[in-house]
């Protein structure tokens, strides 16, 4: 029965402590904009956007253990959806964001098919021709696409009412997008969905035999990680207001896999670690280096799965573990409550007199 109580006691702890982080998370997050430049409000509001990406890469790679470099692919047809709608057809730009994702979610139903037949490095340069491929393909599409001269956009405007300025209000609209996209991957993977994806991650076979269908969940997961890209491209091009082919190039797909992996795969919290660290340490490493600033990059990727082998997310988990530990243990314990009965002192074994006989012996004579 303690067992029991000490056990729910734990759970209602976890789950205390994870609504106060959260409260405490979105606190900041709100008040992000009005203590920053506008400038720090552009940075924050592209990790965000990238977040939304590596989640849906998440889906595929840390929890679906499928490989894939041609995530930035996804991410430029969402961009482009977007800027076609904006220029060409004079659209609303919050029309084009469920427009882009359902684009993005087919171009992943179709693209999920080789994922039948492939794993594991072959899957891997599958995806990046596809990377590869699509930039001279938006070059020669020309009247649509703008060429190599790309599309100018419309930034999303703030309205009257909101008093924000236009990185503030581009700021809290990407923050509702990438809050909705992150509790729609948690709630997915908590899902039949979900277990279904780590089953065959786990282990194809077992799966297979419990009912699995390799197939459908493979090609799902293609089509749910498109659909994340394809909705942080969307965000990029109203964040950005421009989109070029050069743009998107194969290194933005092999970027996305880098921040995920140091960020912390199969992590809900490592998307957002691995957003900041694309974000923010590829211009470290030019400050570093003008010269080679792609060297710096490596190393510092180097460097931190040297510290991190399970990525950032898994670090902080350690370190946060550790901490609770040392508390523990150096936590007293607690005193008798005051309503229990006060027990007896112990009383002390009488000690035994020096010269007393052992039991049986003799009887000792007048001369011992």
């Amino acid at each position: 029965m303690s067992t029991i109580i000490t056990t729910l006691g734990t759970d209602r702890a976890r789950r205390l402590r994870a609504v106060l982080t959260a409260l405490l998370a979105a606190a900041i997050a709100v008040g992000a904009p009005f203590y920053f430049a506008p400038f720090q409000v552009f940075q924050l509001t592209m990790v965000l956007l990238y977040a939304v990406a590596l989640a849906g890469l998440n889906l595929l790679v840390g929890f679906g253990g499928q490989i894939s470099l041609g995530h930035g692919a996804f991410f430029a047809a969402g961009a482009y959806t977007a800027a076609v709608m904006l220029d060409r057809y004079d659209t609303g730009h919050l029309a084009t964001l469920p427009v882009a994702a359902a684009g993005c979610f087919l171009l992943g139903l179709g693209f999920g098919v080789p994922a039948l037949r492939l794993s594991g490095l072959y899957l891997a340069l599958v995806t990046l021709s596809f990377a590869v491929f699509l930039p001279p393909l938006l070059k020669r599409l020309e009247p649509v696409t703008g060429g190599s001269m790309g599309l100018t956009v419309d930034k999303l405007q703030p309205p009257a009412w909101s008093g924000l300025a236009e990185d503030q209000w581009m700021y809290f609209v990407v923050l509702a997008v990438t809050a909705v996209a992150l509790l729609l991957a948690r709630n997915l993977l908590r899902s039949r969905v979900g277990r279904a994806l780590l089953a065959v991650r786990d282990n194809e076979s077992a799966a297979e035999v419990m009912g699995v269908r390799l197939s459908l969940h493979k090609t799902l997961a293609f089509a749910w990680s498109a659909m994340f890209a394809g909705a942080a491209g969307c965000l990029y091009t109203w964040v950005i207001g421009f989109v070029s082919p050069d743009s998107f190039s194969f290194v933005l797909s092999i970027t996305l896999l880098a921040g995920l992996v140091v960020g912390g795969l199969a992590s809900l919290y490592g998307p957002l670690l691995g957003a900041a660290f694309v974000m923010y340490v590829p211009s470290v490493a030019q400050d570093i280096s003008d010269a080679a600033p792609g060297v710096v990059f490596g190393l510092l990727i180097i460097a931190v799965m040297f510290v991190a082998p399970t990525g950032l997310a898994g670090l902080v988990g350690r370190v946060g573990g550790a901490a609770t530990r040392r508390l523990t243990r150096t936590t007293p314990a607690a005193g008798p409550s005051p309503d229990s009965e006060p027990s007896a002192p112990p009383t002390p074994a009488d000690p035994a007199p020096a010269d007393a006989e052992p039991v049986g012996a003799a009887p000792r004579t007048e001369k011992e």
